[in-house]
């Protein structure tokens, strides 16, 4: 058996997607597989078990399906035509390509709805993913602006091929990337898109990398990135496994405050909360944090220190040495009424160290 990434594999059948589809539970599996499964009269996801709605909808992972093609040409069948308005910026007229028409096509975009749906039924949304994949950042910009027309066009763009642009212009590192990464951000707000994005193979990656070596800038727009894709529970664990919560302890460490609010959303799956556990110094950040940050960040930092506490004892001990109970003294006096709950249960998870 070829050594595919898990990703490409469908979870029923471990084989190579040809027509992968996601699930409502935010799972991508083969179609053939996930309908045989259903028509089986099972009512649960095959993954997590938990229930699905009645005749649940299969939705194409169009970013998947481009990657695995990529990768495995011949194990992707040709694919089916589109339908609706995708199909119909395909077919419309020809696109510019030259620069000058991407500025063209940002001042467009910047005209207002009218202007930006000009550009989408032009088809030119697919020149301006070229580019931005080659690092032309009034691209990336024109791509921002089309985000933010409305679920319909970030579904739209998703299946278009966003994904594997943006990522590509993640990569590149600079304000380029800080904009893919807030085009990103757009694309997640939708859940749909939240599945397609993550188990995209090289989003999260790209997302971290730009954490760990960016400058302010493009580690916000990174950390706000994962922020969004991690409110999907599976894009948590993708998110530890490619090594976030390092790097987003780091950038805590700086005074970030989203980087606080994406450790929250990571400590509540155990993978996250047991790799948190070996980060050196976290509960220095975090102890840090909670004494001087924002009031979302202080009861995220509290919310975290309780968890970690939980799971270490020896961390306990730690938070004990720096202050912890004193801190939570203050805190349950808080006008904020999520800190003086997080503080009186950090304080009682420190009296059973």
């Amino acid at each position: 058996m070829e050594a595919w990434p898990d990703d490409f594999r469908c979870p029923i059948t471990l084989e190579v997607m040809t027509d992968p589809v996601i699930l409502p539970s935010g799972h991508t599996f083969e179609r053939r597989s996930i309908q045989r499964w259903l028509d089986g009269g099972h009512l649960t996801c095959p993954v997590t078990n938990l229930p699905l709605p009645p005749s649940p909808p299969l939705i194409p992972n169009h970013a998947l399906r481009r990657l695995i093609a990529a990768v495995a040409p011949s194990a992707v069948a040709a694919p089916v035509p589109s339908e609706g308005p995708a199909q119909g910026r395909q077919e419309a007229a020809p696109a510019v390509q030259s620069s000058s028409s991407v500025a063209a096509l940002l001042r467009l975009a910047k005209s207002g709805a009218a202007g930006r749906r000009e550009v989408l039924e032009s088809g030119n949304a697919a020149v301006l993913l070229r580019h931005a994949a080659a690092g032309d950042e009034a691209a990336a910009r024109a791509l921002l602006l089309l985000t933010l027309d409305g679920d319909d066009t970030r579904v739209g763009l998703v299946a278009d091929g966003a994904v594997d642009a943006l990522s590509a212009a993640v990569r590149r590192g600079g304000a380029v990337a800080a904009l893919a990464a807030t085009a990103l951000t757009s694309l997640a707000t939708v859940d749909v898109n939240k599945c397609s994005i993550g188990a995209h193979p090289s989003v999260i990656p790209e997302l971290v990398g730009l954490l760990r070596r960016g400058g302010p800038r493009e580690r916000r727009e990174a950390a706000t990135a994962l922020y969004e894709l991690c409110k999907l529970p599976e894009n948590r664990r993708r998110a530890v496994r490619e090594g976030a919560a390092p790097a987003l302890a780091d950038f805590a460490a700086v005074g970030s405050a989203r980087a606080v609010e994406v450790l929250g959303l990571l400590a509540k799956c155990r993978e996250g909360r047991q790799e948190l556990c070996k980060i050196p110094g976290i509960v220095s950040v975090l102890s840090g944090v909670a004494g001087s940050g924002t009031s979302r960040a202080i009861e995220q930092a509290v919310l975290v220190l309780n968890w970690i506490c939980s799971e270490s004892n020896e961390l306990a001990l730690e938070a004990i040495k720096l202050g912890a109970f004193q801190l939570c003294e203050t805190l349950v006096n808080d006008d904020n009424c999520k800190i003086a709950k997080n503080a009186v249960e950090l304080a009682r998870t420190l009296e059973t160290a």
